[in-house]
């Protein structure tokens, strides 16, 4: 069939169908489809210069019904977008409809809508500021890091507050020793009360053991003074007493937790007011203050020389799962100090004593103060916790300097009495 078969060929400038002639079976008055000829129009389009304009695929009728190929973006490189001309479309009313301003594309051109929306972004822009916005810097690269600088060695202590507290006890220690012998046995005794507070104290917090400290403080107390007076028969009347007297007060409590907290009670009776009594028992003697003071140097040179080597050549852990912080360097530095310590001591200090058994004497302070530290690091671990008090700064609580002192005592008392006599 050909185009004549369609009646007359349209006027120029229509775009719309051909005119059809008469439907068979009806009238031939009026158009073709008897409605209002409208004739629509659209204008022509802009071909660009350049090749990167993206069209919509398939060629699709656009919603206005014109059937044209759709534009997006700009035309130039160096141009804002044009803004869409509006179609003359006929409305259902029969007028003319004017599209929306800038109407986006269709979702179905993926390409033409991202260019869309740049060249809105670029005109806003543009509106908002009067010029277009210079591009972003580039970040700056940081410079790479420097290798970290390896760290010395640090103490775990305030070495500057240990040292001043040290000296500062030593004074006062020293000062009751050689004055009046009564003073230092009070000092002892105000050592075993804040010792047994503490203690008490950290039982109560972290295992709910309430040993009463009452009778624990006025029996500990008496027993250094009736060790000092009437000596070792009088610390063990002493002793059994505050057992006693531990037993008797918990009895005003509530049963449960009983058997535990006596038991406690009893203990710290004995670790600490008992163990004391024997430095009480060493002053009785004529040259009661020189012996006092070679236990607490001998005492004192350990633990410098445990520390002092084991900071500075420690490798080899000596107990690991109780005191990380111990090496077995450390002990033989502190057996090294406390034997040079002791022969000189005993040569120049203690009456009828000899250097080698100084010796000898060294040897077992270094031993004991290290059993001695080593236990109370099992109870504080017991109880997890780094130190038993706060009172001395840079050496934790009075407990913590009575550790190693505490179970020295009666080794030292009894090599003294082997050795020159209880005298």
């Amino acid at each position: 069939m050909n185009d004549s078969s369609w009646g007359a060929p349209p006027q120029a400038g229509y775009w719309g169908p051909p005119e059809m002639g008469p439907v068979q079976g009806r009238p031939e008055a009026g158009p073709a489809y008897d409605e209002p000829e409208v004739q629509q129009t659209r204008p022509m389009p802009v071909v660009p210069d350049v090749t990167d304009v993206q069209t919509a695929a398939g060629a699709d009728q656009d919603q206005y019904g014109t059937g044209a190929t759709r534009l997006s973006g700009p035309l130039f490189r160096d141009e804002m977008p044009q803004e869409p001309m509006p179609s003359a479309a006929p409305s259902p009313s029969g007028e003319p409809s004017e599209p929306p301003r800038h109407a986006a594309p269709q979702a179905g051109d993926q390409g033409a809508q991202q260019g869309w929306q740049g060249a809105q972004q670029g005109h806003q822009g543009a509106q908002h500021n009067g010029a277009p916005r210079p591009p972003a810097e580039p970040p700056v690269p940081a410079a790479p890091a420097a290798p970290a600088a390896p760290q010395k060695k640090r103490a775990g202590r305030d070495l500057r507050a240990a040292i001043g507290v040290g000296v500062g006890l030593g004074a006062v220690i020293i000062a009751s020793l050689f004055v009046v012998k009564a003073v230092f046995v009070g000092v002892i005794a105000v050592a075993v009360v804040v010792g047994l507070w503490e203690l008490t104290a950290r039982l109560q917090e972290r295992k709910q053991i309430k040993a009463p400290l009452v009778p624990l403080a006025v029996g500990g107390a008496a027993m250094v003074v009736a060790g000092y007076v009437r000596g070792a028969e009088g610390a063990w009347v002493a002793m059994a007493l505050t057992a006693l007297a531990v037993l008797v007060w918990r009895m005003t409590e509530p049963p449960e937790g009983y058997l535990k907290d006596v038991t406690a009670g009893v203990f710290a009776a004995f670790y600490v007011p008992f163990l004391a009594t024997f430095v009480a028992l060493m002053l009785t003697a004529d040259d009661g203050a020189q012996r006092v003071l070679t236990f607490l140097l001998l005492t004192v040179v350990s633990d410098t020389g445990a520390y002092a080597v084991g900071w500075r050549f420690g490798k080899t852990k000596l107990a690991p799962r109780i005191s990380p912080g111990k090496t077995r360097e450390g002990l033989l530095g502190a057996v090294s100090f406390a034997m040079v310590a002791g022969a000189l001591c005993m040569q120049f200090l203690i009456d009828d004593g000899t250097w080698w058994q100084g010796l000898l004497l060294g040897l077992a302070v270094a031993a004991s103060a290290t059993l001695g530290d080593l236990g109370e690091s099992m109870i504080k671990r017991d109880l997890g916790i780094k130190d038993m008090g706060t009172l001395l700064p840079g050496h934790g609580g009075i407990m913590d300097r009575l550790d190693s002192l505490l179970p020295t005592a009666p080794v030292v008392w009894l090599l003294f009495v082997v050795f020159v006599g209880s005298g």
